[in-house]
């Protein structure tokens, strides 16, 4: 176990293969796809959530955020709320916006953005192998954003935001997929990001039997994104696993041992920075940060702009109106890292290490409400307005998909917003019905 980086515990593997399998899925009618995606619940905060929503009667986002449909006095986590959004998800089936499609299909997710496509296979994958660790995670969870997804699944009686999850590439399989792309889509749309969206469902059951074995090929699977969603959805199985056992019904096959995922090949996937901003600088001037950083081992260059590192070891950092380039030596970056730690490579954690906790004092990232994190996508306008007259705030390379399979595959876990992917899935296009009794 390493010392300096928290580790998955309790990880055996049991099973060797990734079963991601088939299910009948609860959907859009095409006519109303474009109209009911939306993005993941968590990328907007609670007012652009009620301002994207008044517009969009369809957006699946009235079901996903069900707060929007309240006043801003209503307590968000309230158990009325929850059961708001169940009840725009019964009214959206009955009024035929939503069909129940009872075939086990898999679905084929292409999203294309700004010249690059990414294909992955919407699935449902097994708790167990969450549990086991053939599912690997690389980050931590909150309890109470996992309260919130709990609360949102179990008032639904389904899975609504799929987990975002990649594997090292498959060549066999990329060839079953780019077949099935030859059919006609089910869906095919850009969505308001610009982000060509198209859906092919794979039914046939020869078709379904070769993805289903071409992933017992596949040792395991990764979380890219959703780690909290995946938390939520393993705690509401584990407690009806309980319930069931407890009842004497349980066989091990009910819609709750599996969660709803979308399987990609790692190589296709795009991983921008995830920037952070602080908000003040523990009472330094600009003149004293900056001497204690190039005691810590960094080169300082003031910029005529915005810095966005491509580099290794190399960050932007803005204060007092002026951005500056931070560059660590080769010597100095070669010993903050551990051959046996990926963890220690990460310029996530040389930030942190060597910066955000010895020089600005924020000790523990996940807690501290000084850091705030700004995902690559939303630009350095945002940044240089977060940090203000007293802040400070740094751009990052981004992390690359090869050391995130490395962490997890040494059981490690990242320091917290470690990686930023672009495009995000959008929710409501999938929906798993976990329990019974939905109707």
């Amino acid at each position: 176990m390493c010392p300096k980086h928290p580790c998955v515990s309790n990880v055996s593997y049991e099973r060797i293969f990734v079963k991601a399998l088939p299910f009948p899925c609860i959907r859009p009618v095409p006519e109303h796809a474009a109209d009911v995606s939306a993005l993941p619940y968590d990328v907007l905060d609670r007012a652009e959530a009620a301002e994207y929503v008044k517009e969009r009667p369809l957006s699946f986002l009235n079901i996903d955020r069900p707060e929007t449909q309240f006043g801003t006095a209503q307590d968000m986590y309230a158990p009325e709320v929850y059961q708001r959004g169940a009840k725009l998800l019964h009214e959206r089936i009955d009024d035929g916006t939503y069909v129940a499609d009872g075939n086990l299909s898999y679905y084929i997710y292409e999203l294309e953005w700004k010249g690059r496509v990414q294909t992955g296979i919407v699935a449902v994958c097994a708790v167990e192998e969450y549990e086991s660790g053939v599912i690997k995670r690389h980050e931590l969870t909150r309890e109470e954003k996992e309260r919130d997804r709990i609360e949102h699944i179990r008032a639904l009686g389904c899975q609504t935001g799929p987990i975002f999850l990649a594997y090292r590439d498959q060549p066999v399989l990329d060839m079953i997929i780019g077949a099935a792309k030859t059919s006609t889509p089910l869906y095919a749309f850009s969505d308001d990001e610009g982000v060509r969206q198209t859906v092919w469902e794979v039914a046939r059951p020869d078709a379904v039997g070769a993805i289903r074995a071409m992933f017992e090929q596949i040792p395991c699977a990764y979380i890219a994104d959703g780690h909290h969603r995946t938390a939520s959805a393993v705690k509401v199985a584990q407690r009806m696993r309980e319930q069931a056992q407890a009842a004497g019904t349980y066989t091990g096959k009910e819609p709750f041992n599996y969660f709803l995922s979308v399987l990609f090949p790692a190589s296709q996937l795009t991983i921008l920075p995830y920037n952070r901003v602080v908000a003040d600088r523990c009472g330094k001037t600009a003149e004293e940060l900056c001497a204690e950083l190039e005691a810590a081992g960094f080169a300082l260059r003031k910029a005529d702009g915005a810095v966005k590192p491509r580099e290794h070891g190399t960050f932007g950092m803005f204060m007092d109106g002026s951005w500056y380039e931070l560059k660590m030596s080769e010597t100095n970056a070669s010993s903050a890292e551990d051959a046996t730690d990926p963890v220690s490579a990460l310029d996530v954690s040389i930030l942190q290490d060597r910066v955000l906790a010895p020089i600005l004092g924020i000790e523990n990232p996940r807690t501290d409400a000084r850091i705030t994190f700004v995902g690559g996508i939303r630009g350095t306008d945002e940044l240089e307005q977060r940090a203000g007259a007293d802040g400070v705030a740094f751009t990052l390379n981004a992390t690359g998909i090869d050391q995130l399979l490395d962490v997890a595959d040494a059981g490690l876990l990242m320091p917290p917003k470690s990686t930023w992917f672009e495009p995000k899935l959008r929710s409501g296009l999938f929906i798993h019905r976990i329990a019974a009794d939905f109707a």
